[in-house]
C-alpha cells in the first residue's frame, strides 16, 4: 500500500510541476525571433506585454490565463487536501474531496489548452503568425491527462492497512 501511496504522491507532484512550468515559462508560441507566453512576448533582448491583451477582443487570452492559474492552484490545494485526508480519514474511506479538486484542475487545464488551440492566432500581431507551438503548450496538454488520471486514482483509492 505504501508503494501505491508513494506513486500517487509522485504523480500528483509531477502534475503540479508541469502546471507550474506551463503557467510560468515563456514558450507557448515560438518563432525564429520571438517567444510568447500567456502574458509576454520576448525577443533576444527584452520582454513586452502582449499587444491588446487587456482589451475585450482578447477575452479568450484572459480566459486561458485564468483557467491555467486556477488549475495550478487547484492542483496544489488538492495535494494539501490529500495530505490532510490521509491522516484524518478512517481506514476504508475514499479521498473523494481530493479527487473532485484534482478533476476540476484537469478540467481547467483542458479548457485553457483548448481555448489557446482554437484562438491562438486571434490575439497575436501579424508578425507572430508564422511560428510553432512551444514546449509549454505541449506541457499543458501532457498535464491534462496526468491530472485526470491523478483525480481518478484518488477516486478509487481506499485507505488500507
Amino acid at each position: 500500500m505504501l508503494i501505491i501511496l508513494a506513486f500517487i504522491i509522485l504523480f500528483h507532484v509531477v502534475s503540479a510541476i508541469l502546471l507550474f512550468i506551463a503557467t510560468i515559462s515563456n514558450a507557448w508560441w515560438v518563432t525564429d525571433k520571438f517567444t510568447m507566453d500567456l502574458w509576454y512576448h520576448c525577443n533576444t533582448t527584452d520582454c513586452y506585454d502582449i499587444p491588446q491583451s487587456a482589451s475585450n477582443e482578447a477575452a479568450y487570452l484572459q480566459a486561458v490565463q485564468a483557467t491555467l492559474v486556477l488549475a495550478t492552484i487547484l492542483c496544489c490545494v488538492g495535494f494539501f487536501a490529500f495530505i490532510l485526508q490521509l491522516f484524518r480519514l478512517k481506514q476504508g474511506e475514499r479521498f473523494v474531496f481530493t479527487a473532485i479538486i484534482q478533476l476540476l484542475s484537469s478540467f481547467c487545464v483542458m479548457t485553457a489548452a483548448s481555448i489557446y488551440t482554437a484562438e491562438h492566432l486571434n490575439f497575436k500581431d501579424k508578425e507572430f503568425e508564422k511560428g510553432d507551438y512551444g514546449y509549454c503548450f505541449v506541457v499543458a496538454w501532457v498535464a491534462f491527462p496526468m491530472t485526470l488520471l491523478s483525480g481518478l486514482m484518488y477516486l478509487v483509492l481506499r485507505k488500507r492497512k
